[in-house]
């Protein structure tokens, strides 16, 4: 099984988050291969799609809504999975979907899954109006990723791919 793992990030918080879910998925004995949305191959190659986007003012990047856009199609015709990036703060805020409006994006790609998962914050990386607008909004600065829940998340993925999609794992 082949698993195709998509991502939209800016500062590159959220391909980390891609890539530790691919690990898993390796781990695992799946193939699995990360790509910017902007340079990401067609899904049709592929058994299952992992797409994920960093969140900015509550919308997914435009990259990663154009490219679901794009390959709806193919996407609804294979297991896929949604992640989102992007509350900061311990707690993170704002908490759970609450972070991100995607519409109805989950439901016209058949997506099994949407997680929200903390995202990272650090100031250096950000342009001037970026920091701006964090200092204006009292933004906590760190790396607050749930690498615990990002592995347990991928690990379910894993799980359901044995289970109902009949990919079996090699021993």
């Amino acid at each position: 099984m082949r698993v195709l793992v998509v991502v939209a990030s800016k500062h590159g918080s959220t391909v980390g988050i891609g890539e530790a879910i691919a690990d898993v998925l390796r781990s695992r004995g799946i193939e699995a291969g990360v790509f910017r949305a902007g340079a990401a191959p067609p899904p049709a190659r592929f058994g299952a799609v992992v797409l994920g986007s960093a969140v900015y003012t509550g919308h997914w990047m435009p990259e990663a809504t154009d490219w679901a856009e794009l390959h709806a199609d193919a996407l609804r015709a294979r297991p896929v999975w949604m992640f989102s990036s992007g509350p900061v703060g311990d707690p993170p805020l704002p908490a759970g979907d609450a972070a991100v409006d995607l519409g109805d994006l989950p439901g016209r790609l058949r997506a099994l899954d949407h997680r929200v998962f903390p995202g990272r914050l650090e100031r250096h990386r950000l342009g001037f109006v970026e920091r701006a607008l964090m200092t204006a909004v009292h933004a906590a600065e760190g790396d607050f990723r749930d690498w615990p829940a990002v592995d347990a998340w991928a690990q379910g993925i894993a799980d359901e791919l044995a289970r109902v999609h009949g990919y079996a794992e090699e021993t």
